[in-house]
């Protein structure tokens, strides 16, 4: 439920409402807006009643929000979130591009990668220190040592890192280089990674799970807003399919399908996506289109040499041609990059 308070709330009446939420078991949640302030109310077991909140002293309204995924729904917050990533914005009016390597393979290669992508007008480096793959044979990542690389690179250029976490064991140590932790598709649903990811207030990149339905990735968003951190960015990464041409199915409506239900910041991913590098291009900008506020895509200095998704990674000569033409549909669609 969500409870409107007036103009004119005082404190002393605003914390009054909150402590009598407590004493029922509830847990209140306030939720600051442009003109006035909200109180969500999670904890409850079933629906509430709003009309014995409706007179209470400084309150407008009282409503009923009939979204399972109740602190991420458009019902809870009508207002876009914006997230701050090391003082970029994601949900704002600018579009925001993160690239970068699979994996960070060495130090020449990350160096490489994070002064091309930059000199591009990339404002994010993505790259994996820790990667979680569907081989035990397949390189696994640097680790630490990638880690190291990539607060190297931004020492240097100034770009905010994103960087996958695969577990809750690695989490402390990713938590303390990475600007935007990432939560890949497999670990869309590990509880007890989505829950210490809440404990934070780093950052979170949520991917969709690669058959997971839009309900359960806002519900998996709902798992690390609920726990006390609302920076959470969902990401639209391809789902699987029968089709066997590309790696994944982007899906596209996935973007306006969130947008409206949800008041997160929403980029996709089409490098995984479709996994096909002729077709990254022409998927990013679909998704600019079609409202995304960010793109992150996948960018190897020599990708015939990649450890990693090599077949759908950019070289920086086509992720900077590709860049000016993110940047006319951004302003089609009234925005920048």
């Amino acid at each position: 439920m969500l409870i409107v308070l007036r103009p004119d709330v005082t404190a002393a009446q605003q914390e009054a409402l909150e402590q009598l939420i407590r004493s029922r078991g509830l847990v209140p949640h306030a939720i600051p807006g442009v003109a006035r302030t909200a109180i969500g109310i999670t904890g409850n077991p079933g629906a509430l009643d709003p009309e014995p909140y409706r007179d209470l002293p400084g309150v407008a309204d009282a409503i009923a929000v009939s979204q399972p995924y109740k602190l991420v729904s458009r019902e809870w917050k009508p207002d876009q979130t914006v997230v701050m990533v090391r003082g970029v914005p994601i949900g704002g009016p600018r579009v925001i591009v993160m690239a970068g390597p699979c994996s960070v393979e060495s130090r020449e290669q990350v160096h490489e990668a994070g002064r091309g992508v930059s000199r591009a007008g990339a404002r994010m480096l993505r790259g994996g220190a820790f990667k979680p793959r569907t081989s035990p044979y397949e390189f696994q990542g640097l680790k630490e040592e990638g880690l190291r690389l990539l607060a190297e690179v931004r020492a240097e250029t100034g770009l905010p890192i994103v960087t996958e976490v695969k577990d809750t064991a690695t989490l402390p140590a990713v938590a303390e280089v990475a600007d935007l932790l990432q939560i890949g598709a497999r670990n869309m649903q590990n509880f007890s990674l989505l829950e210490a990811v809440g404990d934070l207030r780093i950052p979170v990149l949520l991917k969709r799970g690669m058959s997971a339905t839009l309900k359960e990735l806002l519900m998996a968003a709902e798992y690390i807003v609920s726990r006390g951190n609302p920076n959470v960015i969902l990401c639209e990464r391809g789902i699987r399919t029968f089709e066997t041409m590309t790696r994944n199915t982007f899906d596209i409506n996935a973007i306006p399908m969130l947008k409206e239900r949800s008041h997160l910041p929403v980029i996709a991913d089409p490098s995984h996506g479709v996994g096909v590098r002729s077709a990254v291009g022409p998927v990013a900008k679909a998704a600019i289109a079609a409202g995304a506020d960010g793109v992150i895509i996948e960018v190897h200095p020599r990708p015939s040499e990649a450890l990693s998704d090599g077949a759908q990674s950019l070289d920086i000569a086509q992720f900077t041609e590709l860049m000016a033409g993110l940047s006319k549909i951004a302003e089609a669609v009234g925005r920048s990059l």
